[in-house]
């Protein structure tokens, strides 16, 4: 066993290793400068991702550490504050399905100023591109975290013929491989997946990012603190409450 934790530890801390030289150079400031732009005018940062991709969303949405001008917006809306039942989440016909969209935006507090940060490993699924394109048309910037290497081997399912990178005014590699798996196991198949652990270093060096540029500009960066050390609960609401109608935060 200990041969493979050391495969899948290099495997993972080499994809770490070059997205922290890619923050180094320069290569995620374009992100930062959207999201910072979002929330000088009065914007918010809208999340989306769906399947194993909505971890990138409740890692920059809502956690201690974190943003509190964002909101995450997942497919379950439809069924939570939209007219669809319960039983169209099964399975992944709705992360395939582009008219969603339109009900998702419909029930969802977006504003004029607010940035989409849109997570998919694919970046091909009908509701990814779809809420791309949709988010496009309505005048906002897009900021798209996905495999580039998987999403430029297949075709994409949306009758667009588009994929979420060719989208996207910012694209993050998320540095996942074709399939996302890195080891192949004799007899096995592949396991070792990535692209949850990159996504969620990629949340929190745009998090980080916002944060400092905010502070150089003289501001206080209004982020969370946990609720579970004394004080977090009054301080997360007190600024929740400077963003009502704007976020929300449900389970």
């Amino acid at each position: 066993m200990s041969d493979v934790v050391d495969r899948y530890l290099l495997e993972v801390t080499g994809r770490l290793d070059q997205l922290a030289a890619e923050a180094r150079s320069g290569g995620l400031d374009g992100a930062v400068d959207l999201i910072v732009n979002a929330l000088e005018a009065g914007g918010v940062v809208q999340t989306f991702g769906t399947g194993h991709s909505e971890a990138f969303s409740m890692e920059f949405a809502g956690r201690a550490g974190g943003l509190i001008p964002t909101n995450k917006i997942a497919l379950r809306d439809v069924v939570l504050r939209g007219g669809r039942e319960a039983g169209t989440l099964g399975g992944s016909s709705l992360e395939r399905d582009p008219a969603v969209v339109d009900e998702l935006f419909d029930i969802s507090p977006i504003g004029a100023a607010d940035v989409f940060i849109i997570a998919s490993n694919s970046g091909v699924n009908g509701s990814v591109v779809g809420l791309a394109l949709l988010a496009k048309d309505r005048g906002h910037k897009v900021i798209a975290v996905t495999s580039l290497r998987h999403t430029n081997a297949v075709e994409t399912k949306h009758p667009s013929g588009m994929r979420l990178s060719e989208i996207a005014d910012v694209v993050i590699d998320n540095e996942a491989p074709y399939g996302d798996t890195t080891l192949e196991l004799p007899g096995i198949g592949g396991v070792g997946a990535v692209s949850s652990i990159t996504a969620a270093f990629i949340a929190q060096l745009l998090t980080i990012g916002t944060a400092r540029r905010l502070a150089a500009a003289g501001k206080t960066p209004p982020l969370y603190i946990s609720a579970n050390i004394p004080g977090g609960d009054e301080h997360n609401k007190g600024l929740e409450n400077l963003y009502q109608g704007k976020i929300r935060r449900e389970a």
